[in-house]
């Protein structure tokens, strides 16, 4: 039986006085790639911003390998070994490549930067190519690229990753999604949060539906990729 890695348990979030995020509950258990689905607006991004502890929660826990991290900072869950991959990439866009990688690590000790920037290397060789190229010349897709690198330079056991398909071509979602299950084959555990939801359920082993801030549904991700209601919802089917 594989072992609970991250619990979200009833959480609410609000902004001032509004209510983003209600009784939210999930688990992602060690070795899957899970998804949450919604539309804009859905409580996705704000569900991922309170694990990673840039949002607090008013009730309800959030554990991570069975200990709380509910107000725990953000740098601490990261150095727990929970990476998230931000919406809109946010790489330095003044810093080469190599700088960027590096700004990953600076939770981690000198001797392994080098060995985690090489398994970059290996699943991203487009940056090996232009380690010392400026983020900020770069193209989306390998802007994606360069924050997933990242995150993972922190020795993450479990990544998040908020829309990384957005503003990208059809060619290039298909690459990052192939980048995703690369990743995961590696061991890595996966918390997808996406707008292109037929991608995402296809890669999912399990998949929850927000919609205003509650989750209304969930299952395995090829039962939710048949399902009638997401498909007319989500799937334009």
């Amino acid at each position: 039986m594989a072992q609970t890695l991250l619990k979200v348990d009833n959480i609410n979030v609000f902004y001032g006085n509004i209510h983003a995020v209600k009784d939210v509950s999930f688990e992602v258990n060690e070795g899957e790639i899970v998804t949450l689905i919604g539309a804009n607006g859905a409580g996705k991004s704000t569900t991922l911003k309170t694990i990673s502890g840039l949002l607090h929660p008013k009730t309800g826990d959030v554990l991570y390998k069975g200990k709380s991290i509910k107000g725990v900072r953000a740098h601490k869950i990261v150095e727990a070994g929970l990476a998230q991959v931000p919406e809109g990439r946010h790489v330095f866009l003044h810093m080469t490549v190599e700088e960027n990688l590096d700004m990953g690590a600076y939770t981690q000790p000198a001797s392994t930067i080098a060995p985690n920037k090489e398994k970059v290397f290996e699943l991203f060789p487009r940056l090996k190519e232009r380690r010392k190229q400026l983020a900020g010349t770069m193209s989306g897709g390998e802007q994606q690229m360069l924050a997933m690198g990242r995150a993972l330079m922190s020795n993450a056991s479990m990544l998040m990753l908020d829309e990384p398909s957005m503003g990208l071509s059809p060619l290039l979602v298909q690459e990052i999604f192939d980048i995703i299950q690369n990743i995961h084959k590696e061991g890595m555990t996966i918390l997808l949060v996406e707008q292109n939801a037929q991608m995402a359920l296809s890669v999912a082993d399990r998949a929850y539906v927000l919609e205003t801030g509650r989750v209304v549904m969930d299952g395995t991700g090829a039962e939710l990729l048949t399902n009638e209601r997401v498909r007319s919802a989500y799937l334009g089917g």
